[in-house]
């Protein structure tokens, strides 16, 4: 009889085990669908500004809404599978660092939309000399957003740390950047033009930093430690 119990117990321990496996990897797809999204996001941002393309900057606000949705489920999935399912310590860990990487991935989708609203703000204005170091900067970003999303996807820790030397090169050119334009002196006319790139370039080191915090988070999930 003990033996029965034994087995009855074992099998519905392998079920449940099934069944959180399940559902950590329907988490794993809607992460990354919602990285695709902000990464669409990126690029429509880029377009607006850089290509003075108003029905890019128009289309970012119904993707932010997808973007949002995707946040607020995930992370509500994530805490019914903590609080209902009792995972052991590693699926703990897993969990709580996607809680954390989805909340990365959906600052850089604000940031990318705010980046359109200050395109839109910049488009009466003629094109700042800076504009191709900023358009380099912003394709920094963007590789950086797109390696931490393959490193998530293959759950490869080195690839992951290794972002943090790329946001090296962001802030470096952040720090030059706004050196260049906070001391600009032949200005004619209103600064607003000036402001509004100070802020394009502020939006895209912070991008860069969560890029950096998502490549972080996947070696702790590998590895246990950042």
């Amino acid at each position: 009889m003990a033996t029965d119990v034994w087995v009855t117990s074992s099998s519905n321990s392998n079920s449940r085990s099934t069944h959180f496996r399940r559902k950590v990897k329907r988490l794993e797809r809607d992460i990354l669908r919602m990285g695709a999204l902000v990464e669409q996001s990126c690029r429509l941002s880029h377009q607006a500004l850089f290509d003075r393309d108003l029905s890019s900057a128009q289309a970012i606000a119904l993707l932010d809404k997808q973007i949002d949705r995707f946040y607020k489920e995930i992370e509500s999935d994530c805490v019914v599978l903590m609080t209902l399912q009792a995972p052991a310590a590693i699926d703990s860990r897993l969990i709580g660092a996607f809680m954390q990487l989805v909340r990365d991935l959906e600052r850089i989708g604000d940031y990318a939309q705010d980046i359109a609203e200050l395109a839109v703000k910049l488009f009466p204005y003629p094109t700042h000399e800076c504009m191709p170091q900023i358009e380099e900067m912003a394709h920094q970003v963007q590789a950086m957003l797109a390696a931490s999303l393959v490193a998530l996807a293959d759950l490869d820790a080195e690839s992951g740390k290794h972002i943090k030397e790329l946001d090296t090169i962001v802030d470096e050119a952040y720090d030059r950047l706004y050196d260049r334009l906070a001391h600009q002196r032949d200005v004619k006319g209103v600064v607003e033009p000036l402001l509004l790139l100070a802020l394009v370039i502020r939006h895209l080191e912070r991008m860069a930093d969560h890029a950096t915090n998502i490549g972080q988070r996947v070696a702790y999930i590998v590895n246990g430690h950042r």
